[in-house]
């Protein structure tokens, strides 16, 4: 189901008028059978998959948890757990990456001269298998590491991995997090029930309002790159900027949002990443969850920042090259990780050679413009269909191809977009100075207004053609 969808508003009060008129076990189950035919709605084929994650998962965390308390600190558990993340890997790297590297081979293979053709398979990707996937190893590792304990019962773990708010596109929730809080029955106040509808109304106003709006004019630029003007491109990128923050932010309000009415506290996935002024900075404010798995799981194993500037440098490179890859089988992907991992050891380098050399207010300023810029650039290679695309793109934008006002095509949805980001954007930046949750907590009337203008705005320019959410490929 997609939240914007009407089938999703039937079967939302339903749920949780269950949910509520039920205690302890009776309350999990709602919880599980509600989260499975969400997740089923799309191809009832992929409940097999989450519930194979989810039996090997649990069967593996036993195991783990078992052999420690049985004495066996090494051989056994560490048996286990690689045996979870591996299963979990060749899982994921099947029905996501198969076809991907098969590709990949035929053609390093053709410019060899060796000419092998394996053919491909047509398999279907099964929706946020990424996200469910990386949340399961995160459990049997930390379990493995004596940071949570074991989860004994079959349908809790199997609420904590199939969660519907957030089980096909984030925010990734660590079991230290999520399985504590289900261990009793959720004791759901007003405050819980405001703050999430807040979360989630503002969550509709990025992906309804915003996201789907600067779609139009996103995919036009993108569809016929060479029929349009460099200066309509450049208006594209930045519209695709905010359209994926808009579109993935929005799905993580939501998510976060309707947990919270349900009693529940997820992490924030997002904080304002687009006034980062540092890359380093721009990574602990876009998907958080995401960010924070590479560097706990990845980044940190590697040997972080321990082993020396050279390594270091590899370090940060490894992690996102293999976060590019996470989000999707393609080289693009993988040029975007790199950029930003480029990214990353540049800012390593320069900020140590400019430091003291400019005031501070200067130094946020170009902070800022750079990240912003090399953000841009990298979601070029991300939002193209293959390179060739993304150079020719940014050709003509560099070359300043035909920069000229009547080159906009259809100015309507272009200011219509422009005001949206305007408006976002800046509510983001005076949310950074003034704490207008805490305004509406203490007023009931701000509250109110708040709730009423987000509806308004949604009748009069919301979206609501269904658009399925971005990271849903992923």
């Amino acid at each position: 189901m997609l939240f914007n969808s009407l089938t999703f508003w039937l079967f939302l009060p339903v749920f949780l008028g269950a949910y509520f008129l039920t205690k302890k076990n009776a309350r999990l189950w709602v919880c599980l059978a509600g989260s499975y035919l969400f997740y089923g709605w799309w191809d009832w084929r992929f409940l097999g998959l989450i519930t194979l994650l989810t039996g090997l998962n649990y069967w593996c965390g036993l195991k783990i948890a078992d052999s420690a308390s049985g004495g066996a600190e090494g051989g056994g558990r560490k048996h286990y757990v690689r045996f979870s993340v591996v299963c979990s890997l060749v899982i994921l790297g099947f029905f996501k990456y198969f076809n991907f590297f098969i590709d990949s081979f035929a053609v390093v293979s053709d410019s060899l001269g060796i000419g092998f053709n394996l053919g491909t398979m047509s398999i279907i990707l099964p929706v946020g298998i990424s996200f469910y996937t990386f949340q399961t190893m995160s459990y049997t590792i930390d379990l493995y590491r004596k940071e949570v304990d074991v989860e004994r019962s079959l349908l809790k773990f199997s609420v904590f991995v199939s969660f519907f708010p957030q089980l096909v596109a984030g925010p990734i929730v660590r079991a230290r997090d999520f399985l504590p809080q289900l261990q009793s029955d959720r004791v759901v106040e007003w405050e819980d029930i405001r703050r999430g509808t807040n979360l989630m109304l503002w969550g509709f106003v990025l992906k309804v309002l915003m996201a789907d709006n600067l779609a139009v004019t996103v995919d036009r630029a993108f569809q016929e790159p060479t029929a349009v003007s460099g200066l309509y491109l450049l208006i594209g990128v930045v519209f695709y900027a905010f359209q994926i923050y808009g579109d993935f932010a929005g799905y993580s309000l939501i998510a976060i949002g309707l947990a919270r009415v349900m009693g529940f506290r997820f992490n924030v996935n997002f904080n304002r990443p687009y006034l980062a002024t540092s890359f380093s900075d721009f990574w602990q404010r876009w998907h958080i969850s995401l960010s924070s798995w590479l560097r706990d799981y990845l980044y940190i194993p590697l040997g972080g920042n321990r082993k020396g500037a050279t390594r270091t440098k590899i370090n940060l490179m490894l992690t996102m090259l293999l976060g590019g890859l996470w989000h999707g089988a393609a080289w693009t992907f993988v040029a975007w990780g790199a950029l930003h991992g480029a990214y990353l050891i540049l800012q390593r380098v320069v900020s140590t050679q400019v430091a003291g050399f400019l005031p501070n207010s200067l130094c946020r300023f170009i902070g800022w413009l750079s990240v912003f810029s090399g953000v841009l650039l990298a979601w070029v290679f991300f939002r193209a269909q293959g390179f060739g695309e993304a150079f020719l793109v940014i050709e003509k934008i560099i070359t300043f191809d035909r920069f000229e006002l009547g080159t906009i095509l259809r100015r309507l949805f272009f200011l219509k977009g422009l005001l949206l980001i305007v408006f976002v954007f800046g509510f983001e930046w005076l949310s950074s100075r003034f704490d207008f949750d805490e305004l509406a907590r203490k007023h009931t009337s701000v509250n109110s207004l708040f709730i009423v203008s987000v509806l308004l705005l949604l009748s009069f320019w919301g979206m609501f053609g269904g658009g399925a959410f971005i990271y849903f490929q992923f």
